[in-house]
């Protein structure tokens, strides 16, 4: 593919903008930055002396009589030992402190990743695997780390000693070098060519680990619906054409590695070719001599020497770069919900909402709810009924701004959610879901999720409350009992319980109820719902259930169709109407279709 000059440039700036955000994950540690420098030029400067320090041998003390060489070489012999000793300490400090500045950066990366993933609204997780994201926290992360630590050191070091043995052999024969340095202003370009070629594949091989991160953390965390249906056989083959695709696109990398390669190594031959070829010439026609060809060979395999580190860096290069790019993509992201400029604490919370012609739609989708309005008195228990996909969870979804309304307000005691910062507002709150999140953890790291900082008496008090502590002493270890990944190790009503003991702990004056029993057996329910009753006592709370028995002594029941709210009032007013909720009940409690 050839760029335009516009698109060129285009590109150049965007390398450029790159660049200058990776160079700020230097800052911290400058100091360490520069001694690796300082000791990368230590020992350049060490390995572009020893020909000289040869030809000057050769020239001035091996020509002299035996007792000069031998009272001379043992001091000459202490001398270089002393340089390379030094050499190796500096080889030492670039290869472990280089690397671990690296690692620093890497760590101080993912840190940045990590708090901007938890900054990023629903709606990007909406959009996002997180296989893919899990691929940028440590696949990415990993090639970014090889190249914050060879990057400078590699470029310093080589063109250092490219620049000091060019000198020197011009020094030696201009006419020679400047034929070999036509060579390599061919590989140069040659070499410059081939990254631009190659940059795409590199992208698209970030791509394709990330599809097959994806599909691997899509397959264990569901392997117990994969073997309920027996679906082995469809998940490897899943795995099998991400996995094939990551291998198709690193063998296009490959063959253009090897194509790449095998033509430098082709021009590095050339350059042998030049200085033997006009080395020959020379010394017939008497400008050059023997001895300075050996002292020129020696300086062109410094000379190639970095060039060759160069060229092999260029796979890190383009790793660590679309690596990179893939991180600050992420960075710049902007989350659709933060606080906005003035944003108030919510303090003092009655509990009084205010829905006022509420319009929510996904992305470009119609509207899920559409000129709502509806207001919940404080302390009242309000509950949402109606059919699947009629807006009762995305109603209750935009009380703590998981996403913000499209048109509309709803406010809290006569404050706009939107004007109060977000950590305020869902302290404010206490959501019970059907679908129980479990940490990887202990029950007691899982119930004091609730309150960070929480004692052991407060934990203990929360559990008591929602009928769970005396389960949790009967178990051999106790609270420190392991749940396993997503609480595997507990039943529905367990994990249940143990979610609304979480909120116990934190106390919130508003409780968004999501379903919570529909899960479960009719003896998970019944403890279940009296802890959800104890739970809502001077709560302001919202229901969302299907189970419409558990919401028979709610203050108001408000059905939510796809056309917005259809009905409202207590069960027995409701029930008098003969309507929609009528309907439900009847299907549910008198077997009627």
């Amino acid at each position: 593919m050839i760029l335009t000059k516009s698109e060129a440039k285009a590109s150049g700036i965007l390398v450029m903008a790159i660049l200058k955000k990776f160079i700020k994950y230097y800052k911290p540690y400058k100091y360490l930055f520069y001694a690796d420098i300082m000791c990368a030029l230590i020992v350049s400067i060490i390995d572009l002396s020893f020909p000289q320090i040869l030809s000057y041998l050769a020239k001035n003390l091996f020509t002299q009589d035996k007792e000069i060489i031998l009272q001379a070489i043992g001091f000459i012999g202490i001398a270089l030992l002393f340089m390379y000793v030094i050499k190796y300490y500096c080889q030492y400090f670039i290869i472990s402190w280089g690397h671990i500045m690296g690692a620093k950066m890497e760590t101080d990366m993912r840190k940045d990743l990590f708090n901007q993933f938890q900054r990023l609204s629903f709606s990007y997780y909406d959009r996002n695997n997180t296989g893919e994201m899990m691929s940028k926290l440590v696949a990415d992360l990993f090639d970014i780390s090889e190249l914050a630590h060879h990057g400078p050191e590699n470029i310093f070091i080589s063109t250092l000693k490219i620049i000091g043995s060019f000198s020197i052999l011009m020094l030696i024969n201009i006419k020679m070098t400047l034929i070999l340095l036509v060579v390599t202003l061919v590989m140069v370009v040659f070499t410059i060519y081939k990254n631009i070629k190659m940059a795409p594949s590199f992208a698209d091989s970030r791509v394709k680990i990330a599809a097959v991160n994806s599909s691997l953390q899509d397959s264990l965390s569901g392997i117990r619906v994969v073997k309920s249906f027996a679906n082995e056989r469809v998940e490897r083959e899943k795995f099998r054409k991400s996995n094939h695709d990551f291998l198709d696109s690193k063998i296009r990398i490959y063959k253009l590695m090897g194509n790449f390669h095998a033509w430098n190594s082709f021009f590095e031959g050339l350059l042998y070719v030049v200085i033997i070829v006009s080395g020959g010439v020379f010394i017939a026609n008497g400008s050059l001599k023997i001895s300075d060809l050996a002292i020129y060979v020696l300086y062109v395999n410094l000379f190639i020497n970095p060039i060759d580190v160069l060229i092999n860096y260029t796979e890190s290069f383009q790793k660590g770069y679309a690596g990179f790019k893939r991180f600050i993509e992420v960075l710049e992201t902007a989350p659709d919900i933060v606080d906005k400029a003035g944003a108030k604490p919510l303090t003092d919370v009655k509990g009084e909402i205010n829905y006022k012609n509420v319009s929510f739609r996904y992305d470009d989708d119609s509207n899920v709810l559409d000129n709502v309005s509806l207001t919940i008195k404080a302390g009242k228990n309000i509950a949402l009924v109606g059919p699947s996909g009629g807006g009762k969870t995305t109603f209750c979804s935009l009380l703590p701004r998981f996403y913000d309304v499209t048109s509309g307000l709803i406010t809290i005691d006569g404050n706009d959610i939107r004007d109060v910062t977000l950590d305020s507002l869902r302290n404010a709150i206490g959501i019970v879901q059907q679908d129980v999140y479990m940490f990887d953890g202990s029950i007691r790291e899982n119930i004091a999720y609730g309150k960070a900082g929480s004692s052991e008496a407060e934990i203990i008090e929360a559990a008591q409350k929602a009928n769970i502590h005396e389960f949790i002493l009967s178990l051999d270890e106790g609270y420190d009992t392991y749940v396993g990944e997503r609480g595997v190790r507990l039943s529905g009503g367990q994990k249940q319980r143990l979610s609304i003991a979480r909120v116990f702990l934190k106390n919130p004056p508003i409780l968004i109820l999501d379903e919570a029993t529909s899960a479960l057996d009719n003896e998970s329910e019944r403890y279940i719902q009296n802890s959800l009753e104890k739970l809502s006592e001077n709560r302001t709370t919202i229901v969302i259930a299907h189970r419409l028995s558990t919401i028979k002594n709610s203050d108001e029941i408000v059905v939510v169709t796809d056309e917005g709210i259809q009905e409202r009032g207590s069960h027995k007013q409701l029930l008098e109407k003969a309507g929609i909720y009528a309907h439900y009940y009847n299907m549910q409690f008198e077997g009627l279709e």
